[in-house]
C-alpha cells in the first residue's frame, strides 16, 4: 500500500469557499490597517516615508456596513480617475470585506460583457479580492496603519489626486 496521498483524497475547496475566505482575510487586514470602526464619512490620507500617499475615502457609513474607496493620490491621465483604486464594502457584523469593483482603466462591462456567466463573475470577484488582499499586505509592509491615517484637510480636498503622465 502506498503511503503517498493521492490527489483524490485531498479536500477540495470550491471557488466560492475560497472567495468567502478572502472576504474574511480582507476584513482582518483592513481592521489592522485602519480602525474602520472609528472612521466617519469623509476623506483621509495615509503618508509613510518613501511611499505613495494612500487616499481613503469613506463614502457611506451604515450601522452594519461601511463603504470606502482606497486609492493612491494619483490620477489616470486618460480619464482623470484615481488609478489604481478599489471600492470596498465592509460588513462589520459578518466580519467580511469585499471589493465591489476596481477601477483599472476600464468598466466591468468591458471586462466581463453585459451578461457574464456565474463562473466568469466568480472568477472576476476572486481576482479583485486577491488584488485587494495583496495590496493591503503591501500597504502594511510599507508602514501604513492607524497611526499614519489622518483626515484630509479641507483645502486639500479639492486637489485630492495628482495626474501622472
Amino acid at each position: 500500500m502506498s503511503s503517498l496521498i493521492t490527489r483524490s483524497s485531498l479536500p477540495r475547496f470550491s471557488r466560492f469557499a475560497w472567495l468567502m475566505g478572502l472576504y474574511g482575510e480582507n476584513y482582518q487586514r483592513l481592521s489592522r490597517l485602519f480602525d474602520h470602526a472609528q472612521l466617519r464619512q469623509g476623506s483621509y490620507v495615509s503618508q509613510v516615508a518613501g511611499g505613495l500617499e494612500l487616499l481613503v475615502e469613506v463614502l457611506e457609513v451604515h450601522p452594519y456596513t461601511l463603504e470606502l474607496r482606497l486609492s493612491y493620490r494619483l490620477k489616470d491621465p486618460q480619464t482623470g480617475q484615481p488609478d489604481p483604486s478599489a471600492y470596498v464594502r465592509i460588513y462589520r457584523d459578518a466580519r467580511q470585506a469585499e471589493v465591489t469593483h476596481c477601477y483599472v482603466g476600464r468598466h466591468w462591462q468591458d471586462v466581463l460583457g453585459l451578461y457574464p456567466s456565474p463562473k466568469v463573475l466568480l472568477g472576476h470577484r476572486l481576482r479583485m479580492n486577491n488584488f485587494l488582499n495583496k495590496w493591503l499586505e503591501y500597504l502594511a509592509g510599507q508602514g501604513h496603519g492607524p497611526q499614519t491615517l489622518k483626515p484630509l484637510a479641507p483645502e486639500d480636498a479639492d486637489e485630492q489626486s495628482v495626474v501622472c503622465a
